[in-house]
C-alpha cells in the first residue's frame, strides 16, 4: 500500500476534502466531505442515503483530494477503493463531529444511516508546483 509523504502529512489535519465518487452515468460526483486521518489512512462518514455512498456501494473506485490553502499551489490527491462498515451506533460519526464541532446526527433524517469508509490507497500524488 503506498503511503503519504512527510512532505504532504500536514495536509490531512485539514478541513476538507474533496471526495470524488462515480456516478451510476459514468461521470465523476465531487463533493466538500468532513473527514479523520487516522493511521495514514483518510475516513469519511458518509449517511446512506446520499448519492456518493450509492456511488461507492455500486464502484468502490474513488479520489480524496486535499488542497493546501495557503500555498494552492501544493496538494495532495489519494486515488483508491472504499472500504464501507456500518456506524450504526454513531461512535465514528461522533469522533467527526467532534473535530468539526458539530452533531451529525441532525443532518440525517428518520431511519437513516451511516457508515465509516475508509479510503486504501492505490496510488498518491503528492505534489508542490512552487519547488
Amino acid at each position: 500500500m503506498p503511503s503519504i509523504p512527510e512532505s504532504h502529512r500536514d495536509l490531512l489535519d485539514g478541513e476538507f476534502a474533496t471526495l470524488a465518487t462515480i456516478g451510476p452515468d459514468g461521470r465523476p460526483q465531487l463533493s466538500e466531505v468532513w473527514f479523520l486521518a487516522e493511521d495514514g489512512r483518510v475516513r469519511i462518514s458518509l449517511n446512506t442515503s446520499r448519492q456518493k455512498f450509492k456511488n461507492l456501494s455500486a464502484n468502490p473506485a474513488c479520489t480524496v483530494f486535499l488542497l493546501d490553502l495557503v500555498a494552492p499551489y501544493r496538494y495532495l490527491e489519494i486515488r483508491g477503493d472504499a472500504e464501507i462498515e456500518p456506524d450504526g451506533d454513531y461512535v465514528f460519526a461522533d469522533r467527526v463531529g467532534a473535530k468539526y464541532a458539530a452533531d451529525l446526527r441532525v443532518h440525517d433524517g428518520p431511519g437513516e444511516s451511516r457508515v465509516i469508509v475508509t479510503v486504501g490507497p492505490v496510488k498518491i500524488n503528492a505534489v508542490n508546483m512552487r519547488g
